[in-house]
């Protein structure tokens, strides 16, 4: 997908890091924009700074709610009467032990993670079949190729991100072929993720106290990805050429695949 200006791009999680870099890069495109996020203050923020750029359009979202998720493309809708680039981006990530991993953070990481990308795809497939070009992204991670310890529903989440997306792409290649389909997997990248428990909901035990054995770990984690991560506007940059390129897969950090074919090769060891 080549040509941008004056189509309509729907952003999930688009009021903080790669969601509001790629909400930048589309209205440098000359996109229109709808930002849904489920941070109020931040929609705020977002489109107070993205309206300088051009139209856009917030709505504040839950995509573990396929009702609100409805609500998102009704509202887009209604304002621009179509959509053409779909990213379902929205995520919440996660680093404590299994043991002391609630249910309700199980359910509540795979129903932004994983749920918001299917309520995604299926709620505005109608919408993106319905013109000449279209495109879905969803933002997974390297998370969905390795299995590190710590992060089991992250892990779980983005793993099922990446089989929706690469089954949607062959499916859609027969089906609605006017549709491409890729999955973003990024690595380190500057981000607020570190602040995703700001809005979860009643049942999710904040991980500080449900697993302070692990907050050194955390820290450390997060001061990495500060100091290595890159920039949410590098990871936008590459998904409006991916899409450009027909690409299924967007790897920000291709040198990450090593660590994936290890595990190919340690996997195929005991074959």
């Amino acid at each position: 997908m080549k040509e941008l200006c004056g189509r309509i791009a729907v952003v999930t999680g688009g009021a903080h890091g790669i969601g509001f870099g790629l909400a930048t890069r589309f209205l440098q495109e000359g996109m229109k924009v709808v930002v849904a996020d489920n941070d109020s203050d931040g929609l705020a923020r977002a489109e107070k700074e993205l309206s300088r750029s051009g139209e856009v359009l917030t709505v504040d979202t839950d995509v573990a709610d396929p009702d609100s998720v409805q609500a998102l493309a009704d509202a887009t809708m209604d304002r621009f009467g179509a959509v053409h680039v779909l990213c379902n981006n929205a995520g919440v990530g996660g680093l404590q032990r299994f043991e002391t991993t609630s249910l309700a953070t199980w359910n509540w990481t795979l129903g932004v993670n994983l749920w918001g990308a299917v309520h995604g795809c299926h709620i505005f497939l109608p919408l993106l079949a319905a013109q000449d070009e279209a495109y879905i992204v969803n933002t997974a991670s390297m998370s969905g190729f390795l299995t590190g310890p710590y992060l089991q529903p992250y892990t779980v989440s983005k793993a099922g991100v990446v089989a929706l997306s690469e089954a949607l792409a062959n499916e859609f290649a027969k089906e609605y072929p006017h549709i491409g389909v890729a999955v973003l997997c990024p690595a380190y990248t500057a981000t607020s993720i570190r602040h995703d428990e700001r809005n979860a909901p009643a049942g999710h035990v904040p991980r500080s106290l449900a697993d302070p054995a692990t907050a050194e770990l955390r820290e450390a984690v997060d001061s990495m990805i500060e100091k290595e991560g890159i920039s949410a506007d590098a990871v936008a940059d590459l998904v409006v050429r991916g899409m450009a390129e027909r690409k299924t897969h967007i790897f920000p950090h291709p040198e990450w695949l090593d660590r994936w074919q290890e595990r190919v090769d340690k996997v195929r060891a005991q074959v």
